[in-house]
């Protein structure tokens, strides 16, 4: 599998992204600029988190709109594993291949430290390592990580499995439902705003995101009932 990890202006999470899959894992990974026009040589597509742009009008707001994003939206209809996280999270429902918004966390400050998740959803190309359930903890590192939707859009992510992790104990930027990572209907999209890429080490205190890499390396497709 090859994978893309895409650089914007203001990206600062690329290099932990790249690093995860390439140091870590000994995966084939490449960084692609946001001008490129042509991903049809990767089988997944990773976005970072970071200020992409930064952040002027919405978070993702402008990075949407960037030249590659055409092909990001290509490789999701094609079922290819497409994966954001915290700004990448944001650009990914800015583009509408993910439902809801990112808005600014209740709190009004910038939150930065380890958060306990509960996963809810094992059967994504990203996934499939956790147990149902298991509760792990991961980094996060954001000032607009609350999501929101309507309550039409939630009744649907809740009926649909598509809330693919869940803040548990505590709820750090007032996200409807607890929610820190959906995925869309067909689970080949994931955004979430915790960074797995931040915790793939025991060395740096924990490697409870190693799984989200894994998983895709191993079996970068989406698990039915079925199989």
């Amino acid at each position: 599998m090859k994978i893309a990890v895409v650089v914007f202006p203001g990206s600062n999470c690329d290099i932990d992204l790249y690093e995860a899959l390439h140091m870590v894992l000994d995966a084939d990974v490449e960084y692609v600029s946001h001008k490129c026009e042509d991903l049809s040589a990767f089988d997944a597509v990773m976005l970072p988190g970071g200020f992409s742009y930064g952040d002027y009008l919405r978070c993702g707001a402008i990075a949407r709109f960037s030249k590659v994003m055409p092909e990001i939206v290509k490789m999701a209809k094609a079922g290819k594993p497409v994966f954001g996280t915290c700004n990448g999270f944001q650009i990914l429902t800015e583009a509408g291949l993910l439902p809801g918004a990112l808005k600014q966390n209740d709190s009004l400050k910038f939150v930065c430290k380890t958060v306990p998740l509960r996963v809810e959803n094992t059967k994504t190309p990203f996934t499939h390592q956790y147990r149902q359930d298991e509760v792990i903890e991961l980094p996060i590192a954001h000032a607009d990580g609350s999501y929101f939707a309507d309550e039409a859009t939630l009744a649907e992510l809740e009926t649909n499995g598509q809330v693919v992790f869940r803040y548990v104990d505590e709820n750090p930027n007032g996200s409807l439902h607890d929610i820190a990572g959906i995925c869309n209907k067909q689970g080949n999209v994931l955004g979430m705003m915790p960074h797995p890429e931040r915790a793939v080490e025991a060395l740096l205190g924990n490697e409870d995101g190693l799984r989200v890499f894994r998983s895709l390396l191993e079996n970068g497709t989406v698990k039915t009932e079925e199989s």
